[in-house]
């Protein structure tokens, strides 16, 4: 038997629009000398980002079958690629259920032996060169023109290389013997363990006028020992020590949430409360389409691994954009839900000043105080969504959890994050479909990197 040929595949795609002008590019490169072998290129007409990138895959793939064309079982490729979305598919981590997605990620799979492949996530400033070759591919396409080589100055952009090794072909791509033993070293990581197979990057960024209709209500006093004050971390619960930055022990990758609120519905725009106890809205129009924007944002970041929504229809619909998008299946929390807000449901906040005047502000004052009517205090909201928190952390080391909620438990996310007293509630802004990001870490620390983003609607 010949020896293994050895090649790496860097391959991307891209999309003017998404869907849009697309292409695609691939370079095949020797990992002894770091040097490119082979490049391709191709405009494709009007497609999607991830329809692009697959195209790159495959097309990677062929060339470097093509250089080695007596290889055959003997050729082993690495595909490194900075879309998350084709890595984890390709690699039997997560579903394939877009139907536009599933005939090209079988063509992929077929150029080569399976068990010959192997899949690599890289972030975009590694991907330079292959990334140039799509925008050459779109650039040619919008000229009336195909990519040719000749012409092609992508190099230029190529990170510099070092001579590498491959890793070695522990298995096929969904292989679930060996997709558990990393599900179980990235668990042992966050426990304290001295490395992490498979770190998630950061990603790019991530019903009710609650808490932004009584923005400028007095601040609430802070009573002493209050519920949603003891809604900590587990660690924080159990009284491990903090450790500073000089001592830190390496904690493995963090459990990162990315925090979308729900996109409208007719109640938003009118500044009314909007929790779980009374109606349970859809979306509007203006929703559907905010739901859609930030489906297409996420699908380009490809850095969402799970999805876990409020049971409430409003979430339920904005999740449902997103998995749609990205192949997932959703999971739905309990603890995600908004407030109840008893008898104040569908009122306006100066409704509410009119009609219950006294409860009103003895809620402010006191994140104890339910609303009129039995509703659910602050406290009560903090203890439940801090639960499903701790749920989610438990399981989520080293991965990025999309979780599609609303105004009060995002809010309270951030603050317990911050460790930010009740008040900070009426702090903050929240619109619809805004991305907020909270990392997670092993010895209990959270980071709050983003709150109330807003970019990908515009």
């Amino acid at each position: 038997m010949s020896a293994a040929r050895q090649v790496v595949v860097e391959a991307d795609g891209g999309s003017r629009g998404n869907p849009g002008p697309a292409g695609y590019g691939a370079v095949v490169i020797d990992p002894a000398t770091g040097e490119p072998l082979a490049e391709t290129a191709e405009y494709i007409g009007v497609a999607t980002n991830n329809v692009a990138e697959y195209r790159g895959l495959i097309a990677g793939l062929t060339a470097a079958k093509a250089l080695f064309p007596d290889a055959g079982d003997a050729l082993r490729v690495h595909v490194r690629m900075d879309s998350k979305l084709v890595v984890e598919q390709m690699s039997g981590r997560w579903k394939i259920k877009h139907p536009d997605m599933k005939p090209l990620a079988a063509r992929a799979a077929a150029v080569l032996p399976p068990s010959s492949v192997t899949y690599e996530w890289i972030p975009r400033a590694q991907n330079k060169h292959a990334d140039r070759l799509a925008n050459e591919a779109m650039d040619a396409g919008r000229d009336g023109r195909q990519w040719e080589a000749s012409a092609s100055t992508a190099v230029l952009d190529a990170p510099a290389r070092t001579p590498s090794t491959l890793p070695p072909v522990q298995g096929p791509p969904g292989d679930q013997v060996a997709g558990a033993a990393k599900a179980r070293a990235a668990l042992a990581a966050a426990r304290g363990a001295a490395d992490t197979l498979f770190p998630v990057p950061e990603p790019g960024v991530p019903d009710t006028a609650v808490p932004a209709a009584p923005v400028s209500a007095p601040a609430p006093g802070q009573p002493a020992g209050t519920a949603s004050e003891k809604a900590g971390t587990p660690q924080q619960k159990a009284g491990v020590p903090q450790t500073g930055w000089g001592s830190a022990p390496d904690l493995g990758a963090p459990a990162t949430l990315v925090l979308l609120r729900h996109g409208e519905t007719a109640l938003t725009p009118e500044k009314r409360f909007s929790g779980s106890g009374g109606t349970d809205p859809e979306l509007s129009a203006t929703g559907r389409g905010q739901a859609e924007r930030a489906a297409g944002h996420f699908a380009a970041l490809g850095t969402v691994q799970e999805i876990v929504s409020s049971p409430l229809r409003r979430c339920r619909e904005t999740a449902a954009a997103v998995a749609g998008r990205l192949g997932l299946d959703v999971r739905i929390d309990e603890g995600l839900r908004e407030t109840d807000f008893g008898a104040w449901e569908g009122l306006t906040f100066g409704e509410v000043r009119e009609r219950y005047a006294d409860d009103l502000t003895a809620w402010l004052a006191s994140p104890d105080t339910a609303p009129t009517g039995g509703g659910e205090s602050f406290a009560e909201v903090a203890e439940r969504v801090a639960a499903a928190r701790d749920r989610i952390v438990a399981r989520s080391a080293g991965r990025t959890v999309l979780l599609v909620t609303h105004v009060t438990p995002i809010k309270t996310l951030v603050r317990l994050a911050l460790g930010a007293p009740p008040e900070a509630l009426f702090r903050m802004e929240l619109s619809a479909a805004s991305i907020s990001t909270v990392a997670h870490y092993a010895d209990g620390n959270a980071s709050v990197r983003l709150l109330n983003d807003t970019s990908h609607l515009r």
